[in-house]
């Protein structure tokens, strides 16, 4: 399966293969993310105790603070972040602090991501000029 959308430009010319963690409810990033242990931390969250460090976390937007953005840079400081993140829908959190963290970003697929990649999916993300293919590997 393949997915074409959108990507941030910012990160340039990117070819990530990796495991997909994936959730169907939005995530605050302050708060709902430990960014020194990568590690989901919201109880009741689907993936409360799961650890997004080095996959490809999927989620369909951020929700929440502005202060969103340092949990991402936090994350990458403390090599605690995840390969690449793939939203249904960009918020501006999130696409600012994937830009500054440099963590590949895409969004706006032809399905819904949350819907079509489940959690343990190894994908492999091309991002160039804005733009994204996600293929489904197994």
């Amino acid at each position: 399966i393949e997915l074409k959308g959108k990507a941030i430009k910012s990160i340039g010319t990117v070819e990530i293969e990796g495991e997909a963690i994936v959730t169907k409810n939005p995530i605050t990033l302050l708060g709902f993310v430990n960014p020194s242990t990568g590690m989901i931390t919201e109880d009741g969250h689907d993936l409360n105790g799961q650890i997004i460090t080095d996959k490809i976390f999927i989620f369909p937007r951020g929700i929440g603070s502005t202060v969103g953005p340092y949990v991402l840079i936090n994350l990458v400081k403390n090599e605690m972040g995840p390969k690449a993140i793939i939203n249904r829908e960009s918020d501006q959190g999130t696409v600012s602090g994937c830009s500054v963290a440099k963590i590949p970003m895409a969004y706006g697929l032809e399905e819904d991501p949350t819907e079509v990649i489940k959690s343990g999916d190894r994908l492999k993300i091309v991002i160039n000029d804005g733009k994204s293919m996600i293929t489904i590997l197994d």
